[in-house]
């Protein structure tokens, strides 16, 4: 791993729960850990729910758009987090892939995207302690 560690975040449409990883990372970790995401097959937006979810938290995720999932996006991360994409990830030899098992957000309301974000926070904040030990800022 270089000196500033790097995480891609992967799910089929790149709008929900890998923006919502993205966001959690960015947020809590600063500039401290270099933060992608991307989807196998991208959607046209981001999911309403999703947007609206962290927006409750104090994060706004609005402008951001789904991105296509590159081979060169998963070469230049240190770790490569999966979230219900399967196999059409590339593999490649000497990163680390952790398969995150979460559920959709896609389509569901409000009150279904609350506990997936609090659940990706949770997972967030592990990655975090364990790629910048000590460098954390304070969860808020």
């Amino acid at each position: 791993m270089a000196d500033k560690p790097s995480v891609l975040f992967v799910c089929v449409h790149n709008a929900g729960r890998s923006q919502m990883a993205a966001a959690w990372l960015t947020h809590l970790a600063g500039d401290r850990i270099e933060v992608r995401s991307a989807g196998t097959a991208p959607g046209a937006r981001i999911h309403p729910a999703a947007v609206e979810a962290m927006a409750e938290a104090g994060i706004d995720i609005s402008r951001q758009a789904p991105k296509a999932l590159t081979v060169d996006a998963v070469r230049e991360s240190d770790v490569c987090v999966t979230m219900g994409c399967g196999d059409t990830c590339p593999v490649f030899p000497g990163k680390r892939y952790l398969d995150w098992k979460l559920d959709d957000p896609s389509g569901r309301d409000i009150e279904a995207v609350r506990p997936i974000r609090d659940e990706i926070r949770t997972l967030v904040e592990a990655l975090i302690a364990e790629l910048a030990p000590g460098r954390a800022e304070a969860a808020t």
